[in-house]
């Protein structure tokens, strides 16, 4: 019995996982390519390539070493996540305030009565 709550346990993981790689594969897929160059990342079919990878490579069933291959998809996907794309959105002006500084107001810089 524990063991089949653990198997639930690894199954909702891995679906988030493939989710995660799902979702950063189709932010950069939407992308437009002089953006990647504009921010000094990679180039928008490295990305394309690496996470395409990290969504296939989740689906195939590898064998011993398969394991390694997923963590570096895995950590790949992170990394674009955490560190490309909000660099993307930064210089699309997309999200929440859209590219604005956290001390504006509605009608301009908040500069504290100065």
């Amino acid at each position: 019995m524990l063991l089949e709550g653990y198997s639930w346990v690894v199954f909702g993981i891995s679906v988030a996982l493939v989710s995660l790689s799902l979702y950063a594969f189709a932010h950069a897929a939407l992308q437009r390519e002089d953006a990647f160059r504009a921010v000094d990342k990679q180039t928008k079919p490295f990305w394309l390539l690496i996470l395409g990878l990290s969504v296939i490579v989740q689906f195939l069933p590898l064998g011993p070493f398969g394991f390694m291959l997923v963590l570096a998809g895995i950590v790949a996907t992170i990394v674009y996540l955490v560190d490309v794309r909000p660099a993307l959105r930064s210089i699309s002006g997309g999200g929440r305030g859209g590219g604005r500084s956290s001390s504006d107001g509605p009608y301009g810089p908040y500069n504290g009565n100065r």
